[in-house]
């Protein structure tokens, strides 16, 4: 495979990553973001051990930052942010690997490691290997 087919491929695998990271963010950050924190707590125990505007906080990054692992990218605006969505998506799993850990949670455990290795990759994808170019 040539320099040129290897970086096509990362960056088509980068864009999934992307796509399927954001989605998912979107989606768990609309729902803590817009849901009454009651509902909330009946499938999530962790929103017990927080205040609501925490939980409405986590739900605002959780958006953003799906919001920046795309749209910078897309609009190739200031594209350097969707390496730094993905950072900050990535310290928000971390953190949240240390809570279930200290709860004892670690059937929770999987889907910390699977979210913030992915952001991860973007981060070294997006920064090192495959950024994306702002507009000239």
């Amino acid at each position: 495979m040539t320099s040129t087919n290897k970086s096509k491929a990362l960056n088509i695998s980068l864009w999934i990553a992307q796509v399927l990271l954001a989605l998912m963010f979107l989606m768990a950050g609309a729902m803590k973001s817009a849901q009454p924190v009651e509902e909330l707590a009946k499938s999530m125990s962790w929103v017990n051990d927080f205040s609501a505007g925490m939980v409405r906080f986590i739900g605002a990054s959780e958006l953003l930052g799906g919001i920046g692992l795309l749209l910078p990218s897309l609009l190739r605006i200031r594209p350097l942010l969707t390496p730094l969505a993905a950072l900050g998506l990535f310290i928000v799993m971390v953190f949240a690997f240390i809570y279930h850990v200290s709860k004892g949670e670690y059937e929770l455990l999987p889907v910390n490691s699977i979210l913030g290795t992915i952001a991860l990759f973007i981060v070294w994808g997006r920064y090192k290997k495959v950024p994306i170019q702002p507009k000239a």
